[in-house]
This record gives C-alpha cells, structure tokens and sequence, in this order.
C-alpha cells in the first residue's frame, strides 16, 4: 500500500487543484491588502459598524496570533481576527472581515447547513482517524466487511466537506452584501478586490470537497480489489 500507484492517480489531482488555490489565495490576499480601503476602516473597526448595523450584539471581536487565522466561533460568539486582518484598513481585511460575520449571522439565524456542518463535526473526528485504520485492517486480514465499515466511517470526512461549502458560499454572498449595505465598499474596484478574496477562498473549499472524494475513491478501489482478487 505505500507504493500503491493508484493513491498518486486519484491524489495527484487533488494535491495540484489544491497548490493552485493556496497559491490563489496568497497572490489575492498579498495584493489586495496593500490596497487601502476608502473608508479607511481596519477590520476590527469595520466589524463593529457591522454588528451594529446588522443587529449582532451579543458579537464579540478579538485579535488572534497566526496568517489568515480569521474565524467566528459560535460557540462563544466571538469574531477572531488575525493580526493582518484585525490592524489593517485594507479591502481584503474588509472581505475577510465580512465573510467571518456572514458566519455570525448564519448562527444568529440558525442556518440549516451550518447546523449540520456543526452536528457532523463530532463524527468527521471519530471517522477521520478510525476509518483508515478499519479499512487497513480489513485489507490485511482480507475482511472485506471490516474494510468496507472503514469506507463508511471516512466517508464522514466527504460528507463534512460536501456540507461545508454551502456553508461558506453563503457566508461569501452575505459578506457582499453586508459590505453594501453598510457602506464599507464604495466603488467597483473595491468590488472587484472583495470578490477577488472572496472567490479565492471559495475556490479552497471547491479543491476541499475533491480532494476527500478523490481520496475515499481510492479506499473504495482498495477494498473492492478484494473482491476482485477472492
């Protein structure tokens, strides 16, 4: 199994969708937050207006250490922003910023998928790392139901990411609008600049879902090989 070719001729794929959009992602965030908002707002700043504006008063922003660590936890009703996001008057901080209260409001809402992505997180946990253990055990015992449960319990790991990008899609198209209503994007090249981010981070959570169908793919050749070889 460690020099199978099958694993690089369904993960070679994914492997470069997903390079392509971490390196889309780097050039829109690099080049977008050097350009500076015309509101002149960082993102923290610009995050109050929009909690105000948008009725999410039990919201909380914080600072938080790392590169693009931005996220809202809903759990304790805290928007975390990164450093470069937090301190920064520039239109990427402005989308990310938007995008992670789009997140706020789904929970204020009580947004189906993001109820289901959350239900699901429990089993992605379990299933992530005692699938592949069932699945290799039943292949060297040559057990094909074990191997086959295995399948079943990582296919959790596809179905989190297949919830998952409904989820941030939705967060995205609220991120527009909230940036409208509010006044925080005023012209088309901040448009432009905003749907750059946006898409950039879209497009990671597109070579997400692939890349756990590409890999549950192989286990399924895998375990069917079995059969094959009885």
């Amino acid at each position: 199994m460690l020099f199978d070719t099958r694993y690089l001729i369904f993960m070679l794929p994914a492997m470069l969708l997903m390079m392509l959009a971490q390196g889309y992602v780097t050039s829109a965030y690099r080049k977008w937050s050097q350009v500076a908002a015309r509101s002149r707002l960082t993102g923290a700043q610009a995050a109050q207006r929009i909690i105000s504006n948008s009725g999410l008063y039990d919201v909380r922003v914080e600072g938080i250490r790392g590169h693009l660590t931005d996220h809202y936890d809903p759990r304790t009703k805290v928007l975390r922003l990164s450093q470069g996001v937090y301190d920064t008057p520039s239109v990427a901080a402005l989308a990310i910023t938007a995008h992670e209260l789009g997140h706020a409001l789904q929970d204020h809402e009580g947004y189906f998928p993001l109820r289901l992505r959350s239900l699901l997180v429990p089993a992605v946990n379990i299933g992530s790392y005692l699938g592949w253990i069932l699945i290799i055990a039943g292949l060297l015992l040559r057990l094909t139901d074990l191997a086959w449960v295995g399948v079943l319990v990582f296919s959790g790991g596809a179905l989190f990411a297949l919830a998952t990008l409904p989820v941030e899609l939705n967060a995205s198209a609220r991120a527009r609008q909230l940036l409208s209503n509010t006044g925080l994007i005023v012209d088309s090249d901040e448009q432009r600049g905003v749907n750059k981010v946006l898409n950039a981070a879209a497009l990671t959570y597109v070579a997400g879902l692939i890349t756990a169908i590409l890999q549950l793919l192989y286990y399924v050749s895998l375990v069917a090989g079995i059969n094959r070889r009885r």
